[in-house]
């Protein structure tokens, strides 16, 4: 198995696997602090997998190599292997988890609830179907 499929079978699972805990309403995730910092982690596994993706992907297509995690998908963008919106939307959610994970302010639950539940799931598949083309 290939490196690339490793990483999406690993992606594959953390979606899954955060599928399956998170919390059915912004109160519950708010209360149960377990649930949540389960939610916040697997997202961040999720991310992590997404920007190692980007990486390689880069490397197999032999592009310019990025200066940071971010500037992976705006490569991916600019060669046209990802679009323009999901670029803008991986790079959101890479910032969202930064925030998440080194505390900057004041989090608030519900965006980070919706990210999670609707946004990064969608995001996350919609990068695996550009990275297999």
């Amino acid at each position: 198995m290939t490196r690339t499929a490793e990483k999406i079978k690993d992606l594959n699972r953390f979606l899954e696997e955060l599928g399956r805990i998170v919390p059915k309403s912004a109160g519950e995730y708010r209360s149960n602090i377990e649930k949540k910092a389960a939610c916040e982690r697997y997202a961040e596994k999720i991310i992590e997998a997404l920007t190692d993706l980007a990486f390689l992907k880069i490397k197999d297509t032999r592009l310019r190599m990025p200066e940071s995690d971010t500037d992976a998908f705006d490569i991916l963008s600019e060669n046209k292997i990802i679009t323009d919106e999901l670029c803008a939307k991986l790079k959101k959610a890479k910032g969202m988890m930064n925030i998440i994970a080194h505390e900057y302010g004041s989090i608030d639950d519900e965006i980070v609830l919706k990210a999670i539940t609707k946004g990064l799931p969608k995001d996350a598949r919609e990068f695996i179907r550009a990275i297999k083309k």
